[in-house]
């Protein structure tokens, strides 16, 4: 058919599997003579049937394998299978000669398509065929049989594909496993592409004549109706794919001929009007005659349509297999969308709206990329209002789905359903569906983004009409106040920048209007009587500061993606250019606009984090400097005014930015920094010298206590990011640190920032550390370290709260960076400055958490009524977050080796019952110290559940067995069920730590004390790997540390017997030992046995899980097993003689003893 040079180089190694079913012609089928279902009488008959079906690569059929030459070399002709591999490249050329068969000997050729199909399905087996000849057996030939053959292993399918009967015969061990359809690789990715390709070709090369003569499709359609009853997964799955791409290519055959039909009508009018009065003619004639051929053949297009429709899809679309459904739906979006005359109506809509509630999501995903086709184009969606109103509930609840790709074509879907049905989505829908702005994927949150920009922001006319006195920014300040308003409405102050991100794609041009926005700001009431109110400046600063951050940074903000973007060249351009109009807007504007908000506390730390965005090299210009002096001015203004935290912290990072020393504007900036903390050093100063010149050493005065407070906070403020060092803040903050230790009489205000300016005073020394570094300057350093971490270990005994949690979290920190300082590559330095917690510390800190972590919440419950239970949520929420961070802190000490790792036990305790609050902590910190050291956590978890089996045990009455239907003990089960959850499925990765399980919590059962090794081998788990490989024939396992192991007879084994109970060991008596052979020495490598005695081993293993599924003490006495193993005792002569003497050990069942 196709010669194609070196075609068997070119397929892939997946090649080799391919399927050369052999057809038998209607000449060799005639008589009956082929091999058929029917016929398989003997078992002679069914072994040349599975022969032919192993041997069937080697029989290639005659008619198409035709070798030819060609520029003197041989090149073998391929199949149709083989060709729809290899690509689309000779579709073309091989359906043309195809067709040109067809029309020489159809019955040939048709049965080489059929053998198409079923190669197509992956079918390993061969095809036969007979012609069909008794009419009055039609219906019975039409039933599917499909049986399978015990003896042979063959399966067989005999159905109707008329005017054959055809019977495909198969190795079931190949059924449903592996099929081109299901093939991965990019070879076979294309391949389900060129299939559909080959079928669209065929049809359309056959529209002109073949198509409509009763026999073609015929026999195409009644072999894929058959196919697709099929129970195989294969038959059904491919021959559902050719009916639909079949359907969808006879649709387009429809629409041409409709096209032609119409035409040719009008040629008709056209002619018969010009010939009025006359006799018919012979061009009438002719169109008549083409008119009406054009009806004939749309007839049988139809009825074609009709008989793949009901005998397809009709019995596919609710398949059991999710693809198979996923492809009827996909093609009736298609039809209705091509050919909305014949099937946009609610017989053809309602199988689309039963499928959106599927369970796969990819047969809900087709069904709404077919209805976005359908809802896109308005001459459509008048015809769909029946299916609108009965699904729409449905459509607007699908942005919840599970599925991230289902939820954004469903928000898609809404926004085109908006557009083109009216009123169709209610203002509640509406309003649930703009929240989703908010949400954490950013596809979702784009595509809701559209949908709040384009019904609610933007308005048609928005651009042209321009409302009264808005000048030059009409529109945009007419969209700014909708924004401001569903901002404030929608109650998420905290989630600007998340809205700001999803509408950036869409109202990108007007977000970036910062002239519109900050002249909102500056107006005046008395100007403009419609100016905006506190809160909606409030909320428009906050959209300033996000759509700076967006444009600045070009990336989404925390929590919405996983990693930062890489721009684009283009993108990057967009950003400089962004950048670069940000500063020179702001440069001039923002010094007016911290002039006019300067007592308000939220709006200025707002406004203040706009200068960390700014394209320094811009300053370089210098009619730019006296905005700087203005902006310095009012930033120093502001420190004096404010001892908010978040405004001092704004003003120190605006310093710290504009003071970098790459910039012209350095020497200016930090002259004025310079100037700034002199002038609060010296305010400190001084109210620290009234305070030591009281004669209580203390101040009771509220006024001078408000006083030392802001001016501790300015200055901590500033000390996190200036180094503060020769203003001396040390040893002023100790000698207020000391004060409280001895005398405990310092209110909080005054105590936590002078905790905290002590810590960045030794981070900042600690910072200054080089290789130069004299000793002298090293031990004091090192005696200030020890110093503070004292005063912070005091503190967290203090009685306020708030000065325990500030003193932990501090200390935490404290030891992580001192635990991993590099001191500037000066190891004498670290061998001095490093510091670890020792046990005591370890345990105070572990201590503080199961206080004032897991326990305080029941304590602080208990003084609460309902009423201040309900008022005070937002607090307790507050108070969740403390806790949470307190955890946080501790478990990065364990993450980090600071503290031991067992000490996770007792965090880990706690993961079931606070799974809500701190689930995601403790099972991080879980991951990271096994991603550490394996074995030492698995050992954490084993420690865990046996302190509490402990617990459990100790509090149960001593004279009774231990309750394994207790809650507590419930609960160990399933934190250990948990537990096992998190070594997830990868049994590579998670081997060697379930491993250690198993030695610590299976071996150790019986084994009170650790024995000695003997050799490279621990004599424990070579007795324990005996009974593994243990015969089950045998009763008697045999166990030695040295030596070969040498064949023992069955009698001489059975006398000897162990007990393990009470987690003794496996011994002998010395008559035994005495009576053993020398050849009885065993070997540390055990002889392989039967797998029979591991399902025995197993079974046995499963009912001890079932009641003790983890370490169980070996003090314990266990009533809960039904069989249990006895030795003999040893007297101590006998081990005393023959220390290194090899044991035989036989296990054998026994009663329980009492």
């Amino acid at each position: 058919m196709i010669a194609e040079p070196n075609t068997a180089s070119n397929l892939p190694s997946q090649k080799e599997n391919a399927v050369h079913d052999e057809t038998a012609p209607e000449s060799a089928v005639q008589n009956g003579s082929s091999v058929r279902n029917g016929n398989l009488k003997t078992p002679r008959e069914k072994r040349k049937v599975r022969e032919q079906c192993e041997n069937i690569r080697r029989n290639s059929s005659s008619s198409r394998r035709v070798s030819q030459l060609q520029n003197g070399e041989v090149v073998e002709a391929v199949t149709l299978f083989e060709v729809v591999s290899m690509g689309k490249r000779a579709m073309q050329s091989v359906v043309d000669d195809w067709v040109e068969a067809y029309k020489q000997d159809r019955n040939v050729a048709l049965l080489d398509l059929i053998n198409f199909f079923i190669q197509c399905s992956g079918c390993q087996g061969m095809v036969t065929a007979e012609m069909f000849q008794s009419l009055h057996k039609k219906d019975v030939m039409r039933k599917m049989t499909e049986t399978f053959d015990e003896e042979t292993g063959l399966q067989y399918k005999k159905f109707m594909a008329y005017p054959w009967i055809l019977t495909v015969t198969w190795p079931v061990d190949t059924d449903n496993k592996d099929y081109p359809l299901i093939r991965t690789g990019p070879y076979w990715k294309k391949f389900k592409a060129n299939f559909c390709e080959f079928i669209a070709v065929l049809v359309q090369q056959c529209q002109c004549n073949i198509l409509y003569d009763s026999y073609l499709m015929d026999t195409i359609i009644s072999l894929l109706t058959g196919l697709a009853d099929s129970m195989v997964r294969a038959f059904r799955h491919t021959s559902t794919l050719a009916a639909m791409k079949l359907l969808t290519a006879v649709v387009s055959v429809h629409l041409n001929l409709d096209v032609n039909k119409h035409n040719a009508e009008r040629l008709y009018e056209v002619e018969k009007k010009r010939i009025s009065g006359k006799r018919t003619n012979y061009r009438l004639d002719q169109l008549e005659r083409k008119r009406k051929e054009y009806e004939h053949k749309l007839l049988e297009i139809q009825n074609m349509m009709n008989a793949i429709f009901k005998g397809t899809f009709l019995n596919r679309y609710r398949d059991v297999i999710p693809e198979i459904r996923a492809t009827c739906i996909e093609e009736i979006g298609s039809w209705i969308k091509t050919y909305p005359d014949g099937f946009l109506n609610d017989s053809y809509l309602k199988y689309i709206g039963w499928m959106l509630y599927d369970k796969q999501a990819e047969v809900r995903l087709k069904c709404l990329l077919g209805l976005q086709g359908i809802y896109s184009r308005k001459e459509l969606v008048s015809r769909m209002d029946l299916f609108t109103s009965r699904f729409k509930d449905r459509i607007v609840s699908m942005p919840l789905d599970k599925d991230h790709e289902v939820a954004v074509q469903a928000m898609k879907l809404l926004m085109l359903m908006s557009q083109n049905c009216g009123d169709v989505l209610s203002t509640e829908d509406c309003e649930t569906l703009y929240q989703f702005v908010y949400t954490t994927h950013r596809p979702l949150a784009v595509a809701a983004g559209e949908f709040l920009y384009k019904r609610l922001l933007s308005h048609e006319g928005d651009e042209e009409v321009q409302p009264e006195g808005g000048g030059k920014f009409g529109a945009s300040t007419d969209q700014l106040k909708r924004l401001i308003s569903f901002f404030l409405e929608s109650e998420l102050h905290k989630h600007v920048a998340y809205l700001i991100d999803s509408l950036w794609d869409w109202a990108g041009k007007f977000l970036k209007d910062w002239e519109c926005m900050t002249t909102l700001l500056l107006k005046n009431a008395e100007e403009d009587g419609e100016a905006l109110s506190d809160a909606h400046e409030s909320a428009l600063i906050e959209i300033i500061l996000a759509t700076v951050r967006e444009a600045a940074e070009g990336h989404p903000p925390v929590g919405r993606g996983a990693a930062k973007k890489i721009l684009s060249v283009k993108e990057k351009k967009i950003q400089l250019e962004d950048c670069t109009k940000i500063t020179e807007h702001f440069i001039m504007v923002l010094p007016q606009l911290l002039a006019k908000y300067s007592t308000d506390a939220q709006k200025v730390a707002n406004l203040l984090q706009i200068p960390q965005y700014y394209d320094l090299d811009v300053y370089r210009m210098g009619h730019l400097r006296k905005h700087l002096d203005a902006l310095l001015r009012e930033v120093k203004d502001i420190v004096a005014k404010h001892s908010d935290m978040s405004v001092l912290e704004a003003s120190s990072r605006t310093y710290y930015i504009l003071c970098s020393e790459e910039i012209a504007i350095y020497s200016q900036v930090d002259r004025a920094r310079t100037q700034l903390i002199d002038e609060l050093m010296g305010q400190l100063n001084q109210l620290l010298d009234g305070f030591w010149q009281k004669e209580e050493g203390f101040c009771t005065d509220a006024g001078e206590i408000s006083q030392m407070h802001s001016a501790l906070r300015r200055v901590a403020a500033f000390h996190n990011a200036h180094d503060l060092t020769k203003w001396n803040l040390y040893d002023k903050t100790l000698r207020l640190l000391v004060f409280e230790m001895e005398h405990g009489s310092l209110p909080v205000l005054m105590i936590l920032p002078a905790l905290q300016c002590m810590y960045f005073s030794l981070l900042w020394q600690l910072t200054a550390v080089s290789e130069n570094s004299p000793k002298e300057t090293l031990f004091a350093l090192r005696r200030e370290l020890r110093c503070f971490s004292q005063i912070c270990m005091c503190f967290l005994h203090h009685k306020e709260k708030d000065v325990r949690e500030k003193a932990f979290m501090i200390l935490c920190d404290w030891l992580l960076i001192l635990s991993h300082q590099d001191s500037n590559n000066n190891e004498e330095a670290v061998g001095l400055l490093d510091y670890l917690p020792s046990t005591s510390l370890q345990e105070k800190l572990l201590l503080f958490i199961q206080k004032h972590v897991f326990m305080e919440e029941e304590e602080e419950s208990k003084d609460l009524t309902e009423e201040e239970d309900r008022k005070d949520e937002s607090c307790k929420l507050d108070d969740l977050h403390k806790k949470r961070s307190l955890l946080a802190a501790y478990c990065k000490l364990i993450v980090y080796n600071v503290v031991e790792m067992s000490a996770a036990a007792e965090i880990y305790k706690y993961y079931v019952k606070t799974y809500n609050d701190f689930g995601d902590i403790i099972k991080e910190t879980l991951s990271k110290t096994r991603h550490n050291n394996k074995i030492q956590s698995t050992k954490t978890l084993i420690l865990c559940l046996q302190q509490l089996f402990q617990t459990h045990a100790e509090s149960q009455d001593s004279s009774s067995s231990v309750d394994f239907y207790s809650a507590s003990f419930t609960n160990m089960k399933e934190l250990a069920r948990r537990f096992s959850l998190t070594f997830g499925w990868d049994q590579v990765k998670s081997r060697e730590s379930v491993a250690m399980i198993h030695k610590y919590a299976y071996l150790q059962r019986y084994i009170a004390e650790p024995l000695p090794c003997r050799g490279d081998e621990w004599q424990p788990l070579i007795w324990y790997r005996n009974s593994l490989l243990a015969n089950e024939d045998e009763e008697s396992s045999v166990l030695g540390s040295s030596g070969e192991l040498s064949p023992v007879g069955t009698s001489k084994m059975s006398s000897f017997k162990r007990k393990l109970s009470n987690g003794s060991l496996p011994v002998t008596s010395q008559t035994e030992a005495e009576g053993k052979a020398p050849d009885l020495q065993c070997s540390s490598q055990l002889a392989s046995a039967e797998g029979k005695r591991r399902k025995r081993l197993k079974s046995r293993e499963m009912h001890l899980q079932e009641h003790l599924p983890f370490l169980c003490p070996g003090g314990l006495q266990r009533r809960y097993c039904k069989d249990e193993i006895k030795t003999e005792d040893v007297s101590k002569k006998s081990q005393a003689e023959d220390t290194t003497e090899d044991v035989d050990v036989d296990v054998v069942s026994a009663d329980q003893d009492s």
